[in-house]
């Protein structure tokens, strides 16, 4: 039986006195692939913001591998095994690419623990063994999304969320990127990703959620969701084949 590793009921959650999202609710179950598309200012990021902790959510609750964590600490999010990637390709430009992916194990203290997710980072991403002692400011926009995504591997989590991963980046690197999700999810991550680029997120899915201005609108397997006139209509005209 599969089990449900994130469940995030009816989440209400903004800035300040503005309200971004409105009671969303998203599921993910564990060795899944789950997108998350819609509009801009759909509450895309703001639900993942409230997940990991960077909002605490007005109402609703989260709820991750059996434990409630509404409202906890990123920092100690993590410690649970939910990782975050941001979208932006956030990585530290003067260091090389293996002290930033050290950098992703800082909670972790056993070396042979941190050799072994390096070497799970260096499979999956090869070129960033050829490329350690690059500095990962030096290197382009796909490569350094890489490192952003291995960073986040080197706590060997239960789940990641990926803020736009393909964001701004050339469509050789937004196809390795696809790629790399889908091999992620076939060497047994779980993964919950928001994405701009419908078509090649839901292609990807397992399932998929769609939120417009701030709410659920459509949810359902990757494949249907794909296939449902309104949501091509609505949401997929402009994607990206």
């Amino acid at each position: 039986m599969i089990s449900t590793l994130l469940r995030a009921e009816a989440m209400t959650a903004g800035y300040g006195k503005m309200d971004v999202l409105h009671e969303v609710s998203l599921i993910v179950s564990a060795g899944e692939l789950v997108a998350v598309i819609g509009p801009n200012g759909a509450g895309k990021s703001t639900a993942f913001k409230a997940i990991v902790g960077f909002l605490r959510p007005k109402t609703g609750r989260v709820i991750f591998d059996g434990q409630d964590i509404t409202g906890l600490r990123p920092d100690l999010v993590l410690r649970r095994g939910l990782a975050y990637v941001p979208q932006g390709r956030i990585v530290f430009p003067q260091m090389t690419v293996l002290e930033n992916l050290e950098m992703g194990a800082y909670i972790e203290r056993d070396p042979r623990r941190i050799r072994q997710a390096l070497l799970r980072v260096y499979e999956l991403f090869p070129v960033l063994h050829e490329r350690r002692r690059q500095k990962a400011g030096t290197m382009s926009g796909g490569e350094q999304q890489m490192v952003a995504i291995g960073r986040a591997l080197m706590t060997t989590p239960k789940l990641i969320l990926l803020d736009e991963p393909s964001l701004g980046l050339s469509p050789r690197f937004v196809s390795l990127i696809f790629e790399k999700l889908v091999d992620m999810k076939r060497s047994g991550y779980t993964l919950m990703v928001v994405e701009q680029n419908a078509t090649r997120a839901l292609a990807a899915a397992d399932r998929g959620y769609v939120l417009e201005l701030g709410r659920n609108r459509f949810d359902g397997s990757g494949r249907s969701l794909l296939a449902d006139p309104e949501v091509k209509r609505l949401y997929l005209g402009g994607s990206n084949e």
